[in-house]
């Protein structure tokens, strides 16, 4: 059933919440700083401007940020890396996300939808792209071309309403915008040079997209231009 503002009511709910500070570890001859190592805690979790509480990253330069402020990833996604060659256990905050979620198709969530979870409002950002820290924590600097080939990247959401979230707490979605650029468009437009100028456009013409993608639509059509 659709709600108001274009909303689809419960979609899904909160598996766990988790979180991590920085951490020194060496990786390839080298001390490497790094909070991947996200755990699940317990309770009532503070959310705030651009964080949870007891959550950091190392690298500000790179990772967190109002838009990049908490990172969403599904147990349905888990379950798909558990069906492939790949061989690891995976639980909650393997890959370095604060929120691990059921129910939601993350992948294809459209930019700038909005979910209700415990007091706190999410919009849903941008995907992840990964770098060499997830590498690091799988234990296999290969890891991060499988990630990106497999076009699963969670998402980044940002924090609209600042409240507390907990573990089982149901995602609402209060909030889906008319246009229909998702996730995984993002992706495809990041990652495929031969992106088409109707989706780069699209990019450029939605104000709910971050600067760095606006700024690489425009050198796409450039490019293509040129």
């Amino acid at each position: 059933m659709t709600g108001p503002n274009g909303s689809s009511g419960l979609v899904g709910r909160l598996v766990s919440v988790n979180v991590a500070t920085p951490r020194t570890v060496e990786w390839y001859g080298r001390d490497v700083r790094s909070a991947i190592w996200k755990t699940p805690v317990e309770g009532p979790v503070e959310v705030r401007h651009d964080n949870l509480a007891g959550d950091d990253q190392a690298d500000r330069r790179v990772h967190g940020g109002v838009d990049k402020a908490v990172y969403a990833y599904a147990v349905e996604d888990y379950s798909w890396w558990a069906s492939t060659s790949f061989d690891s256990a995976f639980g909650p905050g393997t890959f370095g996300e604060n929120l691990t979620t059921e129910g939601l198709d993350l992948t294809h969530a459209l930019i700038g939808e909005r979910w209700q979870v415990g007091s706190v409002v999410l919009e849903v950002c941008q995907p992840r792209f990964p770098c060499a820290k997830l590498g690091m924590k799988m234990g296999d600097s290969g890891f991060v071309d499988l990630f990106d080939e497999a076009r699963r990247p969670g998402a980044y959401l940002r924090i609209v309403q600042e409240g507390q979230i907990e573990t089982g707490d149901p995602i609402h979605r209060i909030h889906q915008p008319s246009h229909d650029l998702r996730i995984v468009d993002l992706v495809e437009a990041t990652r495929n040079r031969a992106a088409t100028p109707a989706l780069l456009n699209r990019i450029l013409d939605n104000p709910h997209v971050p600067t760095p993608y606006i700024d690489s639509a425009t050198r796409s059509l450039d490019r293509q231009a040129g």
